[in-house]
């Protein structure tokens, strides 16, 4: 079976953590010193821009991560997206515990620097997503016309998993419709859970970020081989990975070169516009 390189290749979960980030958030150091990965705790823009080009990426969808004392807020993602528009888009972060200023600061982020989408990592805010404080966020969503990713599976950093369950999603799902949800890191160890929402709901797709290819829980991949192939994009959750290692191990799973191309780049360029 071919598995030829797609011509195009879009990561849509990538977080732009810099030292500063590591350096207030002791959790996510401490999981990347476990794994081995502290040289990757704080690369710089010309690092992520080095590994994008070595992994033939044309598109990377990058994000702020907001909580009290962040470094990397939304007007630091948009300065990092000048230094290479055509390559970066960004992702909006911010604190649904703030309310109304959370709705603000998502239009401005939309409107005055051009973000693509909204990222929601439950964990920081020890809410599951279909709690009452994020359902203005999803209003706000759908009239930018921006899909939101939320991170769903357990957390891997020492915060509560039960709010990555990907069946909270259901009730986001059912009550907005017209919301485009990606549903990050593939819900493990719920894998089954979320494709089951996958196939339910038009509009939940699911995002493969922080996982190896060659990792992939079995029912991912025939998943995204098969019957889910237009609702699963790639991933990485950079830094923890570059784009080199992981590309290679997707191309080598044997897929069929209709579902890789679907995964890699033709789903996101659906959702987002992209030619």
């Amino acid at each position: 079976m071919s598995t030829r390189p797609s011509s195009r290749v879009a990561d849509v979960w990538a977080n732009w953590w810099d030292a500063a980030f590591f350096a207030v958030h002791p959790p996510t150091a401490a999981l990347y010193a476990r794994l081995g990965l502290s040289a990757r705790a704080g690369l710089a823009v010309d690092d992520l821009l080095s590994e994008a080009r070595a992994g033939g990426l044309a598109r990377i969808l990058i994000s702020a991560t907001a909580f009290p004392g962040s470094p990397v807020d939304n007007r630091a993602v948009a300065r990092l997206v000048a230094r290479a528009p055509e390559l970066l888009a960004g992702c909006a972060s911010v604190d649904p515990r703030e309310g109304m200023r959370a709705v603000r600061e998502l239009r401005r982020a939309v409107r005055e620097d051009g973000f693509r989408a909204l990222k929601l990592l439950p964990f920081l805010y020890d809410e599951a997503p279909n709690a009452r404080s994020y359902y203005p966020l999803y209003a706000e969503c759908i009239e930018l016309g921006i899909p939101v990713l939320v991170l769903t599976g357990h957390t891997a950093v020492l915060a509560r998993s039960e709010v990555g369950r990907p069946a909270h999603l259901d009730d986001v799902a059912l009550f907005f419709p017209e919301l485009t949800i990606v549903a990050g890191h593939a819900g493990y160890p719920w894998t089954d859970e979320l494709i089951s929402l996958a196939w339910k709901h038009a509009n939940l797709y699911i995002d493969t970020s922080g996982h190896r290819p060659k990792y992939f829980p079995p029912a991912l991949t025939h998943f995204l081989n098969s019957y889910g192939r237009e609702k699963v994009l790639f991933g990485t959750g950079y830094p923890l990975m570059d784009y080199a290692g992981p590309l290679g191990e997707l191309r080598a799973l044997g897929l069929r070169p209709e579902s890789l191309e679907k995964v890699l780049w033709g789903n996101a360029a659906r959702i987002w516009g992209w030619t």
